[in-house]
């Protein structure tokens, strides 16, 4: 099983989507346990403050490091030998996400995600307390809990028994390296435009070719960098 602990200021934001879709059956299967910590606990002034002004000036607030690091290393151990769980802080400076990068979180016990807010947090709480940073996008958002919530469903939907067909993580976009092709459903003709008879054939090699064929052919044309990587040029051939 995979405990992830997530450290935000909103911890309601997470309520709905624990217990629903995939993330809500990897908690019923047993392959995912979430615990949603709020940062304010670990504050220790009476107003419960997380955030002050920067030094040197500039716009908006920072993230403090006394409460953080306290959270961090309350739920996964201080940084290196001692720790426990890998810490992730969701930051758009962080490497960007992708299925790879997803993978390798799946394999993981333990992980600690650490929300960010306002302008940032104070670089002393990733010197002292994070093992990762990771992006969701080369876009801002207001907070970290939205990009916490992609990595914990793209996790969930690697971990054993999660998935209804095993077979689906392996098949879909970014799970060979390509996007996937289309997809088509009953009724086979839906207002002028049938389904590709290769799909009604039963041919099954054939259909896999057609779907190998397509999945090249929107790379090339939505996503022509994914072709690129080693290996994947000559297998578009």
């Amino acid at each position: 099983m995979l405990r992830i602990d997530v450290v935000t200021i909103f911890p309601g934001l997470f309520e709905a989507f624990l217990g629903e879709s995939i993330v809500g059956i990897a908690g019923a299967v047993g392959a995912l346990e979430v615990g949603v910590h709020d940062l304010r606990k670990w504050t220790s002034d009476r107003h419960r403050t997380v955030d002050d002004a920067p030094y040197g000036g500039g716009p908006g607030m920072v993230m403090k490091p006394e409460p953080l690091v306290a959270a961090l290393e309350a739920l996964a151990g201080t940084k290196g030998s001692g720790r426990t769980a890998r810490v992730v802080l969701m930051t758009p400076q962080g490497e960007r996400l992708d299925q790879s990068h997803v993978a390798q979180l799946a394999k993981a016990r333990h992980l600690v995600l650490a929300c960010g807010r306002y302008e940032g947090v104070d670089q002393r709480v990733i010197d002292l307390a994070v093992d990762e940073e990771i992006s969701i996008g080369d876009y801002v958002l207001s907070g970290g809990e939205v990009p916490a919530m992609v990595v914990i469903e793209a996790v969930a939907r690697l971990l054993p028994g999660v998935l209804g067909n095993p077979e689906s993580a392996g098949s879909e976009s970014f799970g060979q390296g390509l996007l996937e092709g289309p997809q088509y459903t009953r009724p086979a003709l839906f207002r002028g435009l049938a389904v590709p008879e290769v799909l009604l054939s039963g041919n099954h090699a054939a259909v896999a070719r057609w779907r190998a064929e397509k999945a090249h052919e929107i790379t090339r044309r939505r996503r022509p960098d994914l072709l690129r990587r080693p290996g994947k040029e000559e297998e578009a051939r």
